[in-house]
């Protein structure tokens, strides 16, 4: 008996994949809390943070008035005005934020 070899007859191509638009506009970043931080460097602001696994009782909470130096994925630095310290926080821990000024909220340079 004689083995069977298989050969194709045409190239097959993978199937086209499209991907769908975001439906905003080029140059925009998307609405991630990261990126929104990040437009609004260096703006006067009040975060707010909590700790669930805090022990002690009112040591749950942190707020810090300050500006944003840097905004990551996972972190914000912010930069306290009245002291000049600089905290590194877990955006896991990030509550809200106050800003005393308009916010920017997307990126105006395409």
């Amino acid at each position: 008996m004689m083995p069977y070899y298989w050969t194709p007859t045409t190239q097959q191509m993978p199937p086209q994949v499209t991907i769908p638009s975001s439906g905003r506009p080029p140059g925009r970043e998307e609405s991630y809390i990261e990126n929104i931080l990040r437009l609004n460097r260096g703006k006067p602001a009040t975060f707010h943070f909590s700790f669930e696994h805090a022990v002690e009782a009112g040591k749950n909470t942190k707020t810090v008035r300050g500006v944003v130096e840097a905004a990551g994925r996972d972190h914000v630095i912010i930069r306290e005005l009245k002291s000049n310290h600089r905290f590194l926080f877990p955006m896991i821990y990030f509550d809200f934020a106050e800003y005393d000024e308009e916010m920017s909220y997307f990126n105006q340079n395409p």
